[in-house]
């Protein structure tokens, strides 16, 4: 097997500029995890369910696609689906994917121990099926996410839930945003993919102090724009 090496590209988030900091001194008072919002957690549990009834069709041809494949590529068999160990609002919880690579690029060890680690290589085209080259330009790879949302673990909006690993360093780097808030499939920050604003915290505050100050039908309409905003970026194929 390979060995798997950490791809730069991976952690994009910096730390806390002295802006954030003079701009957002509130927000690194607060000791505990934000409670949910009424308006956000019935929508987020209503889409949730939705488009896991929408794409549960999707995710059967996309089952079907990857077996052909392996029949025909051996070395492209493998799960479909995985998952790792994510942080959301400072806990702990499974992060479920649809596998992007080669089995053979997969670290067993760190696998069994549902790290990170074992799976970045999906960050290296090469190392990705033919399948899950067309998973990751899409974000289908996200789909089973919804899960995650529909059991409370995640948001549709909010920070991205970080690996242990990353969450530990973003952390130690002075960021707060991720211990405080459900990590969501997108967020301020994640619209801005592919453009050198992708990993700048700031957008990340602004969301949790507009988290603290509008209303709970405030706060959906602003989840409203941002997945909007999201919606334009899958549909540009804008993953990476």
């Amino acid at each position: 097997m390979n060995s798997v090496l950490e791809p730069k590209e991976a952690f994009p988030y910096t730390p806390p500029t002295k802006e954030i900091l003079k701009s957002y001194p509130h927000i690194f008072e607060l000791t505990e995890a934000l409670p949910p919002r009424f308006f956000k957690v019935v929508f987020d549990k209503l889409v949730a369910l939705f488009f896991l009834l929408l794409s549960a069709p999707i995710l059967l041809l996309l089952k079907v696609a990857f077996v052909i494949e392996g029949m025909i590529i051996p070395e492209n068999r493998g799960p479909m689906f995985f998952y790792y160990n994510g942080v959301s609002a400072g806990k702990i919880i499974p992060k479920y994917k649809i596998r992007l690579i080669k089995t053979k690029y997969i670290e067993p060890e760190g696998a069994k121990r549902h790290d990170w680690i074992a799976y970045s290589a999906e960050w290296t085209p090469e190392s990705r099926t033919y399948m899950g080259q067309f998973v990751k330009k899409f974000y289908l790879d996200e789909l089973p996410q919804f899960l995650s949302v529909l059991k409370g673990d995640m948001s549709i909006v909010g920070p991205r839930p970080l690996s242990v690993l990353h969450y530990e360093r973003d952390r130690a780097q002075g960021n707060v945003t991720r211990f405080l808030l459900r990590g969501g499939l997108l967020g301020l920050g994640h619209i801005n993919k592919g453009t050198s604003e992708m990993g700048n915290p700031v957008y990340e505050y602004e969301y949790v102090d507009q988290y603290l100050k509008r209303s709970s039908l405030g706060l959906l309409g602003l989840d409203l724009w941002i997945i909007w905003r999201g919606i334009l970026v899958i549909v540009k194929g804008g993953g990476h």
